[in-house]
């Protein structure tokens, strides 16, 4: 293979039988006599990448998007981690997993980190780049001499390391194990601790439920819990933050740096960039063309790490992988003109006869803006959510509103008919499908564009997301209301939806709710905030929307975490607890800096 050129050939779209085959008939090598430049074999499309010549017409010809010719940068010459199959994916380099510290992995989905912690978990013996070798762990390890992950993976392959993964498809648990929360965390506990650990994160009062009968949350706690209390040297969790609260999220940390302070090696792939700043003391970055390869970066500091992959340059390879960098400014208020409330709502009450209660204070969404709900889960933002959208009635109080129609996102999204992305956007969105601005600030920036020949039913968790937000975002509407709208989704296209919602509502007779627990995510959406506070379960009080300032800091009070700002970019960071910024800012009462 070529190293500073790959060409990879998407199967899933790429369809000869429906298709001039353009890639071919256009091709100069074909034309000129290389008929092996891009051939068919067996019905498949096959391009020799020694003899392709990188016009990238083929790829522009392809009606169905499924052809990709990347130049690669010159320093990954010979780097080639594994790929899969001919015209596949290409990962190049891995992590390294120290003792001891807790090792993030920063980078967009589709770029190779589930195949990473399938090679350093050995469940995957990589191929280092040539799809037809079958190499033993002794030829991979020769590839690896006098480097830092030489050892690791001499003692993986000899059986002396354990490794313990808990995977990121938690809603998988229920079919693997059947059983009660308390039978699966004692068929799990190996050192003793899942007792304890069940205590710590809340799920005591569930032992006896059956898994089935768990929420999201409550899975993605028992899977952290299966995996801490297994007796193992390294420990690797894919996303172990969605589905959680705030609150949840800073005791999964607790667990996971727990971990590592016991001398065992842990690594963490995480979208939540205050959660994983908190949590690790490296950071590799992951970049390349999601889905076409993945490069990961040599080892950095958190902070430095961190701040590369905002700025989208990475001074180790030279190379810039994302054409604009990310920076965090805190949007003043100030001189903003005050419009027009949309709707308006008298004290609501909500009462079940499970005995949850929520009181919600008076309050107004006006046109123009976005209201972030804050709190822990299980608190009543979901009802709150669903009473503004007339999903469900208050016990008392009103909604008040005249002819104001509403578009609702969910929390939990499920297709309930299995169209096509476009037949589901046509069906909500209507009109807007043929709206330049909608198509430019809504569907291209969510990358929802290149998935309209797919079915509903073969997207991933984090497109189906993308998906139903366009289309709610699509709807002819006053109000949108979207619930926990980035779960599944990475750290760029979570900002990409915070931009997406902002536009669709800024400079419009519009406005959004959003309920959210990705702190970066919240403020950069959010013009006001509404916080939940009580009891989960039991009772819930809302406030009516507050100043971004003095809502986070009451959040964050109530969190029991502290904020303070990374200089060069002003992304907002978790300090440490007892750390002197901690301290000092516990002491002004500036939780939120």
């Amino acid at each position: 293979m070529d190293a500073r050129r790959i060409a990879v050939v998407d199967r899933d779209r790429c369809n000869p039988r429906k298709c001039g085959q353009e890639c071919i008939k256009f091709c100069p090598r074909v034309r000129a006599g290389e008929e092996d430049t891009i051939r068919l074999e067996d019905g498949f499309l096959v391009i020799d990448e020694d003899l392709c010549m990188g016009c990238g017409i083929c790829v522009k010809k392809c009606p169905f998007s499924a052809l990709f010719i990347v130049n690669l940068p010159a320093p990954l010459e010979g780097e080639e981690i594994h790929r899969y199959g001919v015209n596949g994916f290409v990962l190049f380099r891995l992590p390294i997993v120290r003792m001891g510290s807790v090792v993030g992995l920063v980078g967009p989905n589709g770029i190779g980190k589930t195949t990473i912690m399938r090679i350093l978990s050995g469940e995957l013996v990589p191929n280092l780049g040539d799809p037809h070798a079958e190499l033993d762990w002794d030829e991979v390890i020769r590839r690896f001499r006098g480097t830092e992950i030489q050892n690791y993976l001499e003692r993986l392959a000899g059986g002396r390391v354990r490794v313990v993964h808990k995977p990121e498809r938690i809603d998988l648990l229920p079919r693997a194990f059947p059983g009660t929360l308390r039978e699966a965390l004692e068929r799990a506990d190996e050192r003793g601790v899942a007792r304890e650990l069940a205590e710590e994160l809340g799920l005591s009062d569930l032992m006896d439920r059956k898994l089935s009968e768990l929420s999201g949350g409550e899975l993605q706690r028992v899977a952290a819990i299966a995996a801490s209390s297994k007796e193992a040297d390294v420990y690797m969790f894919d996303e172990p933050c969605n589905y959680l609260d705030v609150f949840q999220r800073m005791r999964i940390a607790s667990v996971i740096r727990g971990l590592a302070e016991a001398g065992k090696g842990v690594l963490v792939v995480e979208h939540d960039l205050a959660v994983l700043d908190y949590l690790s003391d490296y950071i590799h970055v992951l970049y390349g063309v999601r889905g076409v390869f993945g490069v990961v970066s040599y080892p950095h500091g958190t902070r430095e790490g961190i701040n590369i992959f905002l700025d989208g340059y990475l001074p180790d390879d030279n190379v810039r992988f994302r054409e604009y960098s990310i920076s965090f400014s805190r949007r003043s208020t100030a001189g903003k003109v005050e419009t027009l409330p949309l709707v308006s709502y008298s004290e609501l009450v909500k009462e079940y006869d499970s005995a949850f209660r929520l009181t919600v204070e008076p309050g107004e969404l006006r046109a123009g803006e976005v209201v972030v709900a804050v709190g822990p889960n299980g608190i009543g933002k979901t009802t709150f959510v669903s009473m503004l959208a007339g999903v469900i009635e208050p016990t008392s109080g009103e909604v008040l509103a005249e002819d104001i129609k509403v578009a609702y996102k969910p929390q939990y999204v499920r297709p309930e008919q299995d169209g096509t992305v476009y037949s589901l956007l046509k069906s909500m969105a209507g009109s807007q499908l043929s709206s330049s601005f909608f198509r430019a600030e809504v569907l291209h920036r969510l990358g929802v564009d290149g998935l309209m020949d797919r079915r509903l039913s073969e997207l991933s968790g984090g497109e189906l997301q993308r998906v139903a937000v366009a289309a709610t975002l699509g709807m002819d509407a006053d109000i949108y209301l979207l619930d926990e709208p980035s779960a599944f989704l990475d750290v760029e296209m979570r900002l990409a939806l915070a931009k997406a919602i902002k536009r669709r509502v800024e400079g419009e007779d519009r406005a959004a709710i959003v309920v959210e627990h990705d702190l970066i995510t919240i403020e950069a959406l959010a013009d006001r905030i509404i916080l939940f506070t009580g009891d989960p379960g039991v009772e819930g009080h809302a406030s009516s929307p507050m100043p971004v300032e003095r809502g986070m800091n009451e959040f964050l009070r109530e969190v029991g975490i502290t904020f303070r700002r990374d200089p060069r970019t002003g992304r907002p960071r978790v300090n440490k607890p007892g750390s002197r910024l901690d301290v000092e800012a516990r002491a002004s009462g500036r939780y939120y800096a």
